[in-house]
């Protein structure tokens, strides 16, 4: 039974880095279809979100079944109860690509940005796809100096989003109310990418740990 129960976690894990490898494919899309005006980029990664969707409700279901079925303790509990709510971290930052990608597609064939904050939105763009990256390989790994390094990707995102609102904000600003609109909630949306990417990497963090005191959710 003790050998089944840790392949059920061996394959949580796994689940993870599945759902986490089509969350970077969906941001690194989302952002080229953002910046370029790609319509068929843009439209695959609304299609596609659903597979992330799927994938996370069915971590969801085996987490929730090894509960009742196992009903682990210490750290084997905290893996459970972690893999649900990253889970659900991952399925939102899926979204949050999906909605990038629907700006680029509402706006289509026009630029969603204009022109004065294009270099701010694709140093943005980067950053989640950097943050991302090293997202896929913190699940896969556990390693605590990737968590570390999320935090500072995700400090620089915060910096450019208070850019993005003081341009907008500025009285110099010469956008139009559909400029300024956009500019917010893209802005907003690469904001939150980054901040649900701290939320999980607190969570692993916790993992090795055992500590929550200084894991607040970043996410909530």
């Amino acid at each position: 039974m003790r050998q089944v129960f840790q392949q059920e976690l061996s394959e949580v894990q796994g689940r993870l880095v599945e759902i986490a490898e089509l969350v970077k494919i969906a941001i690194v899309d989302a952002t080229q279809a953002f910046n370029e005006s790609d319509l068929a980029l843009a439209e695959k990664v609304i299609e596609d979100d659903a597979k992330i969707d799927e994938l996370s409700l069915s971590l969801d279901e085996l987490s929730i079944q090894i509960l009742a079925r196992q009903q682990p303790v210490a750290r084997d509990l905290r893996v459970v109860v972690s893999a649900l709510r990253m889970s659900a971290s991952l399925e939102r930052m899926g979204d949050i690509a999906e909605h990038i990608a629907s700006l680029a597609r509402y706006r289509f064939p026009e630029r969603v940005i204009a022109k004065g904050l294009r270099g701010t939105f694709r140093e943005m763009g980067e950053l989640d796809v950097e943050i991302a990256t090293r997202l896929v390989e913190l699940l896969r790994t556990q390693d605590n100096d990737l968590a570390d390094q999320m935090r500072d990707l995700d400090d620089k995102v915060d910096a450019l989003h208070l850019k993005v609102f003081g341009k907008v904000l500025d009285e110099a600003w010469g956008g139009t109310t559909a400029d300024t609109v956009d500019a917010t909630l893209a802005s907003r949306y690469h904001e939150r990418f980054g901040d649900h990417a701290v939320s999980i990497s607190k969570k692993v963090k916790y993992l090795s740990t055992g500590d929550w005191a200084d894991q607040g959710d970043a996410a909530k």
